[in-house]
């Protein structure tokens, strides 16, 4: 198959962030398109790691060093000379951008400004792409999809990092980018779920590390509704965008894309524990009391992808319950069999595309 038009295949592309859930499924999948991948990222977080069960370590350059360290990153990247960069890394977890605002905003924002700094001044970068939060909006609570013209803003630390974060890639991109070589574009996706996701503080982790000990799962918002997809779909839309990017494809560069999935899977934090539960039977979930201390956390928040539909013919491949089904099996697959992770992450990712070449979706070909 010829998939995102067999552009990575032997291109040096940089992923930063690429020992957390997003950066270390995405290096896996370059890695399976043929191109040489290097990561560069503070450090592995937590034990378990998804980086770690991988054995990214072995199979693709690993940096380690802080994005907020310029030095240290533009020392990475005249070393190895990237063509493409995914620019992930960044403190991810609202809950924490509480307990450390400091932190959050050097590492989102300035981390944002640092990397751009090392790209607008290297013409052989040819594409990068951004990805920052559909936590960027500015969140009204209302009932349809942020478009990626509407205002960013942000209640916590974490929005408003993120929103921080697209205003510096705008600025970058106008003041000196524009007229140069290398092209680049943002990216906001709803919430990801999905196999190796360990953080602290989410609700897919929290889940299973409750259940596998037989345990009830606490659950802050129920009702909290939001665009559930697998990893694998925005990962497939910033593929799919760092492909047209290198193409020269119109209207892209310098624009903020929306990566989520159709409008109708909006579920419940509730609904979507009820899915998961029905494949791990025996467990269940309550509201603690006190749950509504922790500070602010949107309750309705969707995205419109109609900008990407129409100029990357984008659209996610997995219906909900198939999202589900993939991301239980692949912690019940660790917990329950103990095969080597490696391979059945990587299966999953051809059972994606297989998925993918029969919805006829663009990006894969026969």
């Amino acid at each position: 198959m010829e998939i995102f038009s067999n552009i990575y295949k032997g291109r040096r592309v940089l992923v930063t962030g690429h020992t957390g859930f997003k950066g270390s499924w995405l290096s896996l999948w370059l890695l399976q398109l043929g191109a040489k991948v290097a990561g560069f990222s503070v450090d592995v977080h937590g034990s378990p790691s998804n980086f770690v069960l991988l054995g990214l370590e072995d199979r693709m350059r690993h940096y380690q060093g802080d994005i907020r360290d310029q030095a240290r990153l533009t020392g990475v990247i005249d070393e190895f000379r990237p063509e493409i960069v995914f620019h992930l890394a960044a403190q991810a977890l609202v809950r924490r951008s509480y307990a450390d605002p400091v932190t959050t905003f050097e590492t989102n924002t300035m981390g944002m400004v640092n990397l751009l700094e090392c790209v607008r001044s290297r013409p052989w970068i040819e594409v990068t792409v951004l990805i920052t939060s559909d936590k960027a909006y500015r969140n009204d609570e209302w009932c349809w999809g942020y478009r990626e013209s509407d205002a960013l803003g942000g209640h916590d630390p974490y929005s408003g990092s993120k929103s921080c974060a697209e205003l510096v890639a705008h600025s970058y991109f106008y003041s000196f980018i524009r007229h140069t070589p290398t092209r680049i574009a943002t990216t906001r996706a709803g919430n990801v779920i999905g196999g190796g996701d360990w953080a602290d503080d989410r609700i897919v982790p929290d889940c299973i590390r409750a259940w596998s000990n037989d345990k009830k799962v606490d659950v802050r918002s129920p009702r909290a509704t939001r665009p559930w997809q697998h990893v694998l779909e925005p990962l497939s839309g910033y593929l799919l965008l760092g492909a047209e990017l290198w193409q020269k494809s119109d209207g892209l560069n310098g624009e903020a894309f929306n990566f989520g999935p159709d409008a109708h899977v909006n579920q419940s934090v509730a609904e979507l524990l009820d899915a998961m539960a029905a494949r791990w039977p025996g467990v269940g979930w309550q509201v603690p009391k006190g749950s509504e201390q922790g500070g602010h956390e949107a309750l309705l928040l969707k995205l419109s992808c109609d900008k990407v539909l129409f100029l990357l013919n984008w659209r996610a491949v997995l219906q909900f319950h198939e999202t589900v089904e993939l991301t239980v099996d692949w912690y019940r697959t660790w917990y329950e069999d103990e095969q080597d992770i490696y391979d059945y992450t990587a299966s999953q990712i051809e059972r994606y595309c297989q998925l993918a070449q029969a919805r006829k979706l663009v990006w894969i070909q026969p």
